[in-house]
């Protein structure tokens, strides 16, 4: 048995940490696990990346506990994903191992998943809670996993672990400076970003109006102050012609909205600063099992 799950990363709106309630959107950037069941016991995991596997490997001891069975598994993942850079790396995984998992053993056993609580949003929030025990995220990140599950746009209350609300996004280009450092999400100052809760709180009300735009900015901006980075990165952009641009998540990466006119002058305006430029749209499909044998 071999089950395929693509998961996409996904990019900042609102970061929750400060407040609990964030927003983010998929992204075309994507995680692909591969799961084979065979006799035995045990699990073992595989990446194509220089990353710990520990959150693979409690995503399977969760998912197997889920079913109450035992099995070997093989799990193996590769992505086109940069890990720590603020583009939910960590939420992709989780929900990309998770996925495949219990579609596996829903084929293998003959068991109905929603019957032992793996529907959508059972498998959504396992995948975030792995990610928890993983101590990959600080609030659990259920905006960027919400995002990265169901694609488009997700508004979420992450304390409460509530999707406000989830639409389709028309397929807006988006550019992605990557620095050349990584900055896990764990690693960052919570007490420095929840001084900034006032004002987030401020650009979380523009994505309930539907602005997202000046919500991504503002939010990117105001994480630049509390994490310490250049928030010019994000003003050139503007002055490129980006409709928004802002931090995404932690960082390092920052992301840009641009039309196709405006486009180039933004890239160009980034190759200024050391790292790479990566192209994408916005993810639409969200995980999704893409082969089984």
């Amino acid at each position: 048995m071999k089950i395929k799950v693509r998961s996409p990363g996904s990019a900042t709106i609102i970061n929750a940490i400060s407040t609990g309630c964030g927003s983010a959107f998929g992204i075309e950037l994507f995680v692909d696990a591969e799961v084979r069941l065979k006799s035995g016991e045990g699990i073992t995991c595989r990446t194509d990346q220089e990353v710990d596997t520990t959150l693979m490997e409690i995503c399977a001891k969760q998912v197997l506990k889920k079913f109450d069975v035992e099995s070997r598994v093989e799990i193996r993942t590769e992505s086109t994903l940069p890990v720590a850079s603020g583009l939910s790396s960590s939420s992709a995984v989780s929900n990309a191992v998770t996925m495949a998992l219990t579609n596996a053993l829903e084929d293998e056993y003959e068991i109905d998943a929603v019957n032992v609580g793996l529907d959508d949003l059972g498998i959504l929030n396992l995948a975030v809670d792995s990610s928890l025990e993983a101590g990959v995220t600080v609030t659990g990140a259920f905006d960027d996993a919400s995002a990265s599950y169901f694609g488009g746009i997700s508004v979420t209350d992450n304390f409460q672990r509530e999707i406000i609300r989830h639409e389709k996004w028309d397929m807006q280009n988006i550019l992605i400076y990557m620095p050349d450092k990584k900055s896990p999400t764990a690693e960052a100052d919570v007490a420095r970003m929840k001084l900034l809760a006032p004002w987030v709180k401020l650009a979380f009300k523009e994505v309930l109006k539907g602005n997202i735009h000046q919500a991504l900015t503002l939010n990117g901006l105001l994480y630049c102050s509390a994490l310490h980075f250049d928030p010019d990165i994000a003003l050139d952009a503007l002055g490129a012609g980006a409709v928004a641009a802002g931090l995404s998540g932690t960082g390092p990466s920052f992301v840009a909205i641009t039309d196709e006119e405006n486009s180039r002058n933004v890239e160009d305006a980034w190759k200024s600063y050391p790292g790479r430029v990566i192209k994408t749209k916005v993810d639409n499909q969200g995980t999704q099992v893409i082969a089984r044998e």
